[in-house]
Parts: structure tokens; sequence; C-alpha cells
């Protein structure tokens, strides 16, 4: 009976991504080539899906929205980092004061 457990449990495992709440529910972006009729769009495919067929109804066609990395790729991908400046705290009230942690908030950290 264990074995027979263990080939069901890895039957399911292996066709996991089959599931459909393992799947992506939207894949994409893809480029919209011609629009069929009023209802359906032929899609350009990546050749990851090429065995698929391109033409899809418009109900399952969502707008592709850039995000800020792909707006602003300098502003991601700068190389220099920020200049940390010290501050100096002496004279300052409550500079002497030190502040620990409890072990509640240690646990945290």
């Amino acid at each position: 009976m264990w074995k027979k457990a263990c080939e069901t449990a890895a039957k399911c495992i292996a066709e996991a991504k089959e599931y459909n709440k393992q799947r992506d529910s939207f894949v994409g972006p893809f480029t919209i080539i011609k629009l069929i009729g009023k209802n359906a769009v032929e899609v350009k495919l990546t050749t990851e899906f090429s065995r698929k067929q391109p033409v899809f109804p418009v109900s399952l066609v969502k707008p592709y929205f850039q995000t800020e990395e792909e707006t602003f790729p300098s502003m991601w991908n700068n190389p220099t980092p920020p200049e940390i400046v010290a501050v100096e705290t002496s004279g300052c009230r409550g500079s002497h004061s030190r502040w620990e942690p409890s072990p509640k908030e240690m646990k945290g950290l």
C-alpha cells in the first residue's frame, strides 16, 4: 500500500504543471498582428508557444502596461552608489542615550 501511495504522489508531482492552479493565468506580452472580425485577434507567439493556436478571443486579451523599470531603465541601472555622509551628533540633546531592543524586538531582526 505504501508503494502505491508513493507512486501516486510522484505522478501528481510530475503532472503539477498541467494542473490549472499551478499554471499562470495569463502569459505574454504578445504583439497583436491583426484583428479578425470583432471578436478575435491574431498574435505573434514566441517559440515557447509556437505549437499553440495564434488566434484568441478578444475577451482573453488584456492591455499591457510597462513597469517603471522598463519605462525608466537609467533609474534602475545606476552603477554609482549614493554618497554616505557622516553626521556629527555631539552636543545634541539625547546624543548620550542609546536605544537597545527588547528581547521581543530581537526575534524580529
